[in-house]
């Protein structure tokens, strides 16, 4: 069309119907989007709400937008249905009609008052601040105006609902199964004071009701935005330090099942105890008997000293006792677990300590049994009567049955007791550590 006006050129039938489609479209999905606000739960929530911190100061910014959108959408509503008007009096509009719904759907003929924008708490206007009187629109600025503030009021909305939804219900849950903690901790002696794992309870509880409190009274904290996400409501809620907390309760919890298996077989454990540590104990008394009976068979051999029982380890163990009976499964239990790796380390220096006093008269009987083997060896083949071999014989097992005996002296005699039986049988043995055939036959050969 050639005709112009203010706002361009006038608009055909045609053009002003298309456009009345569209922006009825619009106007229809502005409110539609507008009532879901509206009912949001999350926005109920925050209007009854006492809130603080961040969320309480993007809750005011939020609120007044949602007014400034209704005055918005009632002024949208308004220049729509004065449009439709005008479009409605004639089948075919006159150039006047042309004329004034072109500027009503293509100029800025949209009137707001002034105090609408001051309510938005520094939302920004196209046309000045919020001191002036009233701002004029076009429907296509104004529908721009309206999508901006719908997604900032309803990310808000959106992301402080999430937070509600998944942090007072866990928290809540995490709190009751601290409370069965704490009731359990408590039968077993686990008290603040006492043991650690009591301290460890005090300290979550405290935690866990600041945490709820803020999560209620500022949810905005806890949220973390979605980078390069610009959807209302991008992100996730914030639960490191609940993370952190069920985390601390689920070790405090091992602690205190530790607790409970020691009170259920503290006295198995304790007896097991009692025996070792009586093992030991026997053991190196047996070491001691045998290294007077070294030192009075065996001449010229260093003996190692035998020591007592650690006296430290009944001490423990009368400590362990005394716990069990008065209850106290919390200190006993890591006492239990020190004392049985003790006890065992004990045993096992007793036993090195009787096999290392007992060497000596382990290497006499190593010798008297190799003498007799050989003896018996060469009476099968005959040669029981030599008398070279008879006199050897009795020679070293005079030095071998006689007390003290020189085990470096018996041990060159039975040598050379060998070496003349194996010159009778034709082969020299070699001498361990010198040149000359070795005799591998063995006393059972």
């Amino acid at each position: 069309m050639g005709d112009t006006g203010p706002t361009g050129p006038v608009m055909d039938r045609d053009e002003v119907d298309r456009a009345l489609a569209r922006l009825g479209a619009e106007h229809e999905a502005v409110e539609t989007s507008l009532l879901a606000l509206q009912d949001h739960a999350g926005r109920r929530l925050l209007e009854g709400a006492e809130l603080t911190g961040v969320t309480g100061e993007r809750w005011a910014a939020a609120e007044a937008s949602i007014t400034l959108l209704w005055t918005y959408f009632d002024a949208y509503t308004g220049a729509l249905r004065t449009a439709r008007e005008i479009r409605s009096r004639r089948r075919w509009s006159s150039r006047e009609d042309l004329v004034a719904l072109t500027e009503l759907l293509r100029g800025e003929a949209v009137t707001v008052a002034g105090g609408a924008a001051v309510a938005t708490a520094g939302a920004p206007t196209p046309h000045g601040g919020p001191g002036h009187l009233s701002e004029r629109y076009s429907l296509v600025t104004l529908v721009d105006r309206m999508n901006q503030l719908y997604a900032a009021s309803l990310d808000m909305v959106v992301a402080a609902d999430a937070v509600w939804s998944a942090l007072p219900a866990r928290i809540d849950l995490l709190a009751a199964e601290l409370q069965r903690t704490r009731r359990l901790a408590h039968s077993v002696g686990v008290r603040p004071g006492e043991h650690p794992a009591g301290d460890d309870l005090e300290r979550i509880t405290r935690t866990l009701t600041r945490l709820r409190e803020q999560v209620v009274s500022d949810p905005l904290a806890f949220w973390l935005p979605a980078e390069g996400s610009s959807a209302p409501g991008g992100g996730r809620p914030d639960t490191t330090v609940y993370d952190r907390e069920a985390r601390a309760l689920e070790d405090v919890r091992r602690e205190i099942d530790a607790v409970l298996a020691v009170r259920q077989d503290a006295e198995q454990r304790i007896v097991r105890l009692r025996d070792v540590l009586s093992r030991a104990d026997r053991t190196l008394a047996e070491a001691r008997t045998a290294r007077g009976e070294v030192l009075a068979k065996i001449a010229t051999t260093e003996v190692p000293v035998v020591s007592g029982p650690p006296t430290v380890l009944q001490e423990q163990l009368a400590a362990a006792a005394e716990y069990r009976r008065h209850a106290q499964w919390h200190r006993l239990s890591p006492l239990l677990e020190s004392l049985e790796e003790k006890a065992e380390d004990e045993l096992l220096r007793a036993r090195e300590s009787l096999t290392a006093v007992t060497a000596p008269l382990a290497v006499r009987a190593e010798l008297r049994g190799r003498l007799d083997a050989y003896k018996a060896k060469m009476g099968r083949l005959g040669h029981a009567e030599d008398p070279e071999l008879v006199e050897k014989y009795e020679k070293a097992r005079r030095m071998l049955w006689s007390a003290p005996c020189d085990l470096r002296v018996a041990g060159q005699a039975v040598l050379r007791y060998q070496h003349a039986a194996a010159e009778v049988l034709g082969s020299a043995p070699r001498v361990p550590g010198q040149g000359g055939p070795v005799d591998r036959t063995g006393p059972g050969a």
